[in-house]
């Protein structure tokens, strides 16, 4: 099944989209022309696992297509209130940022750059940018989950602050608190 396209979101007012993240860096809403994009940066993510895999290229490639076509349609049917968004770096799309909030938690549901964006410092100011946000929301956490085998990301987690939860299954559940905020 072709995914389709991206709900228009009742974005609230302390998240500003399209904006400027940093000097060369944006955010804009995802359309549905940016499909193709995306079911490749999916693919990019999965590149390494399915090297190792003895099946043809064909193979692969419907396997990545029908894997991104199901996580897109459970997004839109599970990240509501919520902002499917492109990372831009110098009018480039370079990666995604899936959002979802409730009047407690900012939660990044999906944050994922192409390899060759990776490294480069674009998650980091992504993840401040987000952080920057909590008091102009009025939540108290940011939060995420992460793969427990991805060990770059657990460190760039930890590094801006983020704390283990709990552990779901594959992922690790992780959050972000402002140091000023109350624990009401």
């Amino acid at each position: 099944m072709e995914a389709q396209g991206f709900p228009e979101p009742a974005l609230p007012p302390w998240l500003d989209l399209p904006g400027r993240i940093a000097s060369g860096l944006q955010l804009r809403l995802a359309r549905a022309d940016d499909l193709p994009f995306l079911r490749e940066l999916y693919a990019s993510s999965r590149a390494a696992e399915l090297a190792c895999m003895p099946w043809p290229e064909q193979a692969k490639r419907a396997f990545c297509d029908s894997q991104f076509d199901l996580q897109h349609r459970h997004y839109l049917s599970y990240t509501m209130p919520g902002a499917f968004t492109v990372v831009m770096r110098d009018d480039r799309a370079v990666g995604r940022l899936y959002l979802q909030w409730t009047p407690t938690e900012l939660h990044i549901v999906d944050i994922l750059l192409l390899p060759d964006a990776q490294g480069q410092g674009i998650g980091s100011t992504l993840l401040r940018w987000l952080q920057s946000l909590l008091p102009q929301a009025g939540v108290a956490s940011l939060a995420l989950q992460v793969l427990q085998h991805n060990t770059a990301a657990h460190q760039l987690y930890r590094r801006l602050g983020f704390q283990a939860r709990e552990i779901h299954g594959m992922h690790v559940s992780m959050a972000w608190t402002p140091p000023n905020a109350s624990l009401s």
